[in-house]
């Protein structure tokens, strides 16, 4: 007797059908999150409509969804070696270019461009390499122009030369699509005679610097003298000026007035007096020589 299995197997069949289209529908779903965009692959062709943030339904047996960042993106430019206008090349130049694509033509731009891409792992970045491969020329093309002493001084205008090179080029291709947001230069080592030399000019400046201090602390010094001196002859000049014949005629016969009061003084009259007039009165000068004679 042959027994039928038929009953038994169908709800396994159910459930294995059932798990599969459960593992479809979640493959179907995919989130893309804010800042990001999806490009749709469908059995190699690419769509040139990009899906924005939210919740979408793809199918994963024919089609491939490639999240791409549109927020500002870096490129990090390290170890290179540009020849400067003097024709000495730079030990290290490392350089970082922000970019960011327009949106709306990320598609397109993946459609123009096929080339290596490169992104932070699920996040892709649109046309990275391409980005990349411009910055470097316009890194190398700017530093052309520029001699190698002059580079460190040159530091703000060399970013802002590298950006707009950068954004030229980028624009005659695609108008309108790519965004240079900034340039940081990161590192500058210029040759080893340029550094010594860049050192020694540094230095000299900086005792240059010393000296012109030296030089205005003896000038402050000179002038505190002079300003010293100044109010010295000022002060004599008032105090000349205050010893009229009057004056001077008064203080002698004070002091005369006052030898005469002691009878064993002795008086001795300079030569060089001048117009200057002894007035002293006769009656002191009685006393005076009164007293002198009873000793």
């Amino acid at each position: 007797m042959i027994t039928s299995h038929t009953g038994s197997t169908r709800p396994f069949i159910i459930a294995i059908v059932s798990l599969f289209a459960i593992l479809i529908v979640l493959l179907s779903v995919r989130v893309i999150e804010t800042g990001n965009v999806g490009v749709v692959k469908t059995l190699g062709e690419v769509s040139p409509d990009e899906l924005g943030s939210g919740i979408h339904l793809i199918n994963p047996l024919i089609t491939s969804l490639d999240v791409y960042s549109a927020k500002e993106i870096q490129v990090d430019l390290e170890d290179m070696t540009p020849k400067a206008s003097d024709n000495l090349s730079l030990e290290d130049f490392d350089i970082t270019i922000y970019y960011q694509v327009a949106p709306d033509r990320i598609a397109d731009m993946k459609i123009k461009y096929a080339l290596p891409e490169r992104g932070d792992g699920d996040i892709l970045y649109p046309v990275y390499e391409l980005v990349r491969k411009q910055s470097r020329s316009a890194t190398y093309d700017a530093i052309a122009k520029i001699p190698s002493l002059d580079i460190h001084k040159q530091r703000q205008g060399l970013e802002s030369d590298i950006m707009a090179s950068i954004q030229k080029t980028l624009d005659e291709s695609d108008p309108g699509v790519f965004t240079i947001s900034r340039a940081i230069i990161r590192s500058i080592r210029t040759d080893r005679s340029v550094e010594k030399a860049i050192q020694d000019a540094v230095s000299a400046e900086k005792k240059l610097q010393a000296k012109a201090i030296q030089v205005d602390i003896a000038n402050k010094d000179a002038e505190i003298e002079i300003a010293r001196a100044r109010g010295v002859a000022e002060a004599n000049r008032i105090i000349n000026d205050s010893l009229t014949p009057e004056y001077l005629q008064h203080e002698l016969n004070s002091a005369l007035m006052e030898f005469a009061k002691n009878g064993n003084s002795s008086v001795v009259i300079p030569a060089n007096i001048g117009n200057v007039q002894m007035l002293l009165p006769t009656e002191k000068l009685g006393s005076a020589r009164r007293n002198q004679s009873r000793k």
